[in-house]
């Protein structure tokens, strides 16, 4: 698998591939996450290709202090290849290069099977609480 920043052009690509993962929710709206992702110095969008073929992708960023991964998603009939591992590689080699020194992800409580594949490849636990407030005026989720 290539792995590149993905091209501007692919973001309905990319939004597809998010979905059919399942990583979207319906009060997120993933079009407007990729435009905001692309746009920054501090954030991207790196995508996984097999030949011409987007199987892969991954939003990664940081906030001046700690590196973030979003919308880590793999084609279904891609699955269980080790794209998922390669991903976060490429994020945390992309935050690495931005002397971030610490990469942090959330994962819904009630995801056992993303909660397993994070461990298999290292992460852990912190023992913290992530509150939140929407200043867009949707509905609190």
């Amino acid at each position: 698998m290539r792995i590149e920043t993905l091209p501007g052009e692919l973001i309905d690509d990319v939004v597809e591939l998010w979905r059919s993962a399942g990583v979207t929710r319906p009060w997120n709206d993933p079009h407007a996450d990729a435009r905001l992702a692309l746009a920054g110095p501090a954030s991207t969008i790196l995508a996984g290709f097999e030949e011409d073929r987007l199987v892969a992708a991954a939003m990664t960023g940081h906030d001046g202090h700690r590196g973030w991964v979003y919308y880590l998603a793999v084609e279904p009939a891609a699955q269980g290849r080790g794209h998922g591992a390669a991903m976060m590689g490429a994020c945390e080699e992309w935050l690495r290069a931005r002397d971030v020194p610490k990469l942090n992800l959330m994962v819904r409580t009630d995801n056992a099977a993303t909660l397993g594949f994070y461990d298999a490849i290292g992460y852990r636990r912190d023992e913290v609480v992530v509150l939140s407030r929407r200043l867009d005026g949707s509905p609190a989720r």
